[in-house]
């Protein structure tokens, strides 16, 4: 009788955390929950640290005071080097916190910023069915607590930004979701990473000359954002904005601190770190990401070149089906990891977009748990190594490289099959 009753509790715990059992969705607003009392606590109770904020305010001031030329507006840390629509995030933030005196009222709204994003990245998991066991790795992160309510860095607005347009994207409202993009592009120009998996997903689910549309509507809001700077010195903004030669100190980096100084700052490291992202960047796309549209850049090419769609109508259809929401998960966050582990230098910040990444791809590349579980932990031990060593570097390279491996190698097979779309394609009629 005992084991019957202590059969039965497992499976129903079995069943909650595999999201077999209806009530499984608690889970997730279980975890909500508790992360938000952690937040206030962090708050109440881990003193707050000035890095940027100030530097933030300053620059901010400058702007509210009439000034536009973007190599003028400097701070204790230097000159401002984000894109018009952190400017006018900011601003806001400015206003809102007493002219950046308010501190804790700063770390409150983003706390709220935090849980926001926290909300939207798991309405993504839960969209692309991931089981709930995963979900406790959303919540645990000690780096990014920090980042969002003990640093108010740019990067936690971002990344939410970043994760509506995953959601908008996962639904097909593909024009909100492209707005959602280029507004968090234009808060960090970090975003630039996922580029290219953003455009794929945009021709896959929206056809030729709809992807055409929807990147006009990106720049178009790039260009309404920065009218003021660029009205009156648009070279200086394009140069502090997008500044893409920026050279990064050895002191902060986590992922390369394993060497030298002088080859950290070589330009030959700089030069094979970019020569390795176009490569792996190049393989995923023609091997998992242009798969479903069922042809090869090699037949794509000619017609883009020409500005003509390569699909007809009906074929543009066939494929929007099969742009599902795990494959705009699996292809951005991919996209988001191959950036990240290429990059020139991450900062401590740089973990708003890692974070609530790997969990999903290491699950989506190896459900085991044995797996995702201990290399999600080894990079969260990396991360929160301060300041960075051989070892936590090594570490957090790693990582980062072994689920991309895993990604690879574990999503060969993921799209689903001809029958499968097929069945779907009737269920829908």
């Amino acid at each position: 009788m005992a084991q019957s009753v202590v059969s039965r509790a497992y499976s129903y715990v079995l069943d909650i955390l595999t999201g077999r059992h209806p009530l499984s969705f608690l889970l997730p607003i279980g975890l909500w929950l508790m992360d938000a009392v952690l937040t206030c606590m962090v708050i109440w109770k881990v003193p707050y640290t000035e890095i940027d904020w100030v530097a933030y305010m300053q620059q901010v001031a400058q702007f509210v005071g009439g000034e536009r030329d973007y190599t003028k507006i400097k701070g204790d840390t230097g000159p401002l080097v984000y894109p018009a629509a952190h400017v006018y995030t900011y601003t806001g933030l400015y206003y809102a916190t007493d002219k950046g005196a308010d501190i804790l009222f700063a770390q409150q709204i983003f706390a709220a910023i935090y849980m926001l994003t926290l909300t939207v990245v798991m309405l993504c998991y839960w969209k692309a069915k991931v089981p709930p066991y995963v979900f406790p790795l959303l919540v645990i992160s000690k780096r990014l607590h920090s980042i969002y309510v003990l640093r108010c860095f740019n990067d936690g607005i971002a990344a939410l930004f970043f994760w509506i347009a995953i959601f908008f994207f996962q639904r097909k409202q593909w024009s909100i979701g492209a707005l959602a993009y280029s507004w968090g592009l234009g808060i960090k120009m970090s975003l630039l990473l996922v580029l290219p998996a953003v455009g794929i997903v945009l021709f896959l689910g929206r056809g030729f000359n709809g992807s055409l549309r929807l990147a006009w509507l990106m720049v178009q809001l790039q260009l309404i954002i920065s009218l003021p700077f660029i009205g009156e010195n648009w070279r200086g903004y394009l140069a502090r904005a997008f500044e893409l030669s920026r050279q990064f100190k050895y002191e902060w980096t986590v992922n390369w601190r394993m060497l030298s100084e002088e080859t950290f700052l070589s330009k030959d490291f700089a030069v094979a770190l970019l020569g390795a992202h176009a490569t792996v960047l190049f393989i995923f796309i023609v091997a998992r990401w242009l798969p479903p549209s069922g042809y090869s850049l090699g037949a794509l090419l000619p017609a883009f070149l020409r500005g003509k769609s390569p699909l007809t109508e009906q074929e543009e259809l066939a494929v929007s089906r099969k742009v599902t929401p795990e494959f705009v998960m699996t292809t951005i966050l991919s996209a988001n990891l191959v950036g990240l582990l290429f990059a020139r230098s991450l900062h401590y910040q740089f973990y708003a977009y890692l974070a609530w990444t790997t969990p999903y791809l290491l699950w989506r590349a190896s459900s085991n748990p044995v797996v995702a579980f201990p290399l999600w932990f080894i990079q969260e031990w990396a991360w929160n190594v301060f300041p960075s060593t051989d070892i936590s570097s090594t570490a957090a390279v790693n990582v980062m490289a072994v689920t991309l491996v895993l990604v690879y190698f574990g999503t060969a097979d993921a799209e689903p099959s001809k029958e499968e779309v097929a069945a779907k394609e009737a269920k829908e009629k």
